[in-house]
């Protein structure tokens, strides 16, 4: 019987578990770390800043996104709203700079079991 109540408890708590990449681009958001976020980057991926917006391989993509970092100082970032439909993901968050706030947009698509980042705003 113990078992079983385990088992009932994983399977209700997976969801929560699965989130992996989410919560790990997210992180790196939050210490405006380029590098743990292109890690999961698709191919292409597409980057949109003020004034500024274009598809990227992962490389390229890296250097932008530490390029703006670098230029906005990150503080803080909260998550607004996360949702999940169909193997689509998305997170609208506030990115808290010492330059000031961008509201800030991520997609996640599961391609091939994995989960990758197509896409990021900050306007």
């Amino acid at each position: 019987m113990r078992n079983f109540a385990l088992w009932i408890a994983l399977l209700v708590a997976f969801p929560i578990f699965s989130s992996g990449t989410f919560d790990a681009v997210i992180k790196a958001i939050q210490t405006g770390d380029a590098a743990q976020v292109a890690k999961y980057f698709d191919i292409p991926v597409e980057i949109s800043l003020p004034g500024k917006s274009n598809s990227y391989d992962k490389l390229h993509g890296e250097a932008i996104l530490r390029e703006f970092f670098l230029a906005h100082q990150v503080k803080d970032f909260e998550v607004l709203h996360k949702s999940e439909n169909a193997g689509s993901k998305y997170c609208i968050g506030n990115l808290v700079t010492l330059n000031g706030n961008f509201r800030t947009t991520i997609f996640i698509q599961e391609k091939g079991g994995t989960d990758v980042v197509q896409e990021i705003r900050f306007e």
